[in-house]
Parts: C-alpha cells; structure tokens; sequence
C-alpha cells in the first residue's frame, strides 16, 4: 500500500483538476452511520425504508418526523473528520477541483471544501412544498419539539420538507448534469467511501475514465469498479487518510 500512497499523492500534487467522489463511508467517523449498511439495523425493517418514499412522506409526515427526531437529528450537529478535512486540503492543490457526495451531511462545507455537488441534497436545509421558503433544518427540529408535527410554513402552512431526495423522487437535475460534466472533464477522479452501487450516482468513474482521468478508489470494500482504476486502497478510510495525510507533507 506504502508505493501506492506515494504514487497517488504525486499525482494529487501534479493534477490540475481533481474530482472526488464521496459516500457514506467518508462521514462514518463523524459518527453518521451508513445508514445502507445492514451492520446499522436501520434498514433492517420495512416500515424504516417505506418512511423515506416520498408518496409515504406527503401521506404520513407525522410518522417519519418523529423517525427523524429520533435517528438525524445528530446529522445537524457533526463535525468534519479527517477524510473531510484531507479532501479541503488536496482542493488547494489544484486550480480547479470539484467534490460530489452522495452524503447529505453537510460536513464537507463544513471543512472548508468549495465546488460541493450535492446528488441527494442536504439535510441541514428544509424548504416549504408550497411556497418554496427555505429554513434551516434545526429550526425545523425545533418545532417539531414543540409539538408542531407535521411542521407546517409559517408563511403559507405549507408542508415542510427536508431539502433532500427520497425514494421515489429524481435527482435534481442541475446537480446531476454538472457532476457528469466535471467527471468527464477531470485529470484525476478519487473515489472515497463509496460502493458504487446506486446508479446514476456511481456511474461518474466511467465518465471520468471516458474522459481521460486517473481513476483511484478508496474504500473499505471492493466495487464494481475497480477493474477500472489506477489505484485501489481496500482498507478502513481512516487508516489509508492518515497514511495519505502524512505524505502529502514530505
């Protein structure tokens, strides 16, 4: 692993344009769970995945606040970890740099990151269906402390929704059509915590491959594309980022 830390960090140095790619398994230690995996038991039952399709949401909001008072609200309240806070740095190191996450988290603004495509939103933000009045989420919790559930606009009473997709909903199209276009135009596309399983997400390595760039994928487990990469790193995220951490300042 010691070569390819070296190798992939020279390439960091050099690349003009540098694309991360980001799932869940990059804000694991920020203590977000991956809320896929069936090692958190959240999707252990249908009635926790049937809360997050959008018809069951307009439906039953009530039932999925109070899944949600219960299981994100710590999403508001975590901090960056070191994954978060290498890929802040690398961005300095190209003129130009882009990150797309598939976490809603928040936390890579939160580290200091720039040119944030965000495919599934961002729970940190909520905005009224009706009237499109946009509001912090933690106000949102706050009402929902008080006992004002479903939250409804104080403007229009509208319902209130997280600002993120749902099962049952289409990416946002903007957010889509620009990670495709900064994938394919990519020097070098890294891939962090991510298994690249839930299309069209995880198809932005094969743009950026049909576009030129290196390819690295690092990731706990193996994905379906890693056949296509120049470098692969199978270890805890953790671990391989301190080792990338500390040679990125030889």
């Amino acid at each position: 692993m010691a070569d390819q830390i070296k190798t992939l960090i020279d390439r960091i140095k050099k690349s003009r344009n540098t694309v991360f790619f980001t799932g869940a398994g990059v804000s694991t230690d920020s203590g977000i769970p991956d809320f896929r995996s069936p090692d958190t038991g959240l999707w252990k039952t249908t009635s926790a995945q049937e809360l997050l399709f959008i018809d069951n949401f307009i439906r039953k909001p009530e039932e999925f606040f109070n899944f949600a008072l219960k299981f994100f609200e710590d999403l508001l309240y975590a901090e960056p970890n070191l994954s978060h806070q290498f890929i802040a740095e690398v961005q300095k190191f190209s003129d130009e740099s882009y990150v797309i996450t598939q976490n809603i988290d928040n936390l890579h603004q939160k580290a200091g990151s720039y040119n944030v495509i965000e495919l599934h939103g961002n729970f940190y933000y909520s905005y009224c269906m009706e009237c499109s009045q946009e509001f912090k989420t933690s106000k949102v919790f706050n009402m929902l402390k008080k006992g004002e559930n479903p939250p409804l606009c104080p403007i229009c009473k509208g319902l209130i929704k997280p600002d993120v997709v749902f099962f049952g909903e289409s990416l946002p199209h903007d957010a889509l059509n620009k990670a495709v276009e900064v994938s394919q135009k990519a020097e070098l596309f890294i891939v962090m915590g991510s298994s690249l399983v839930v299309n069209p997400a995880a198809l932005m390595p094969g743009y950026a491959r049909s576009g030129g760039a290196k390819i690295a994928i690092l990731n706990r487990d193996k994905t379906p594309y890693d056949s296509l990469a120049d470098f692969v790193i199978h270890d805890n995220l953790s671990n391989t980022v301190k080792f990338l951490e500390e040679e990125l300042y030889e």
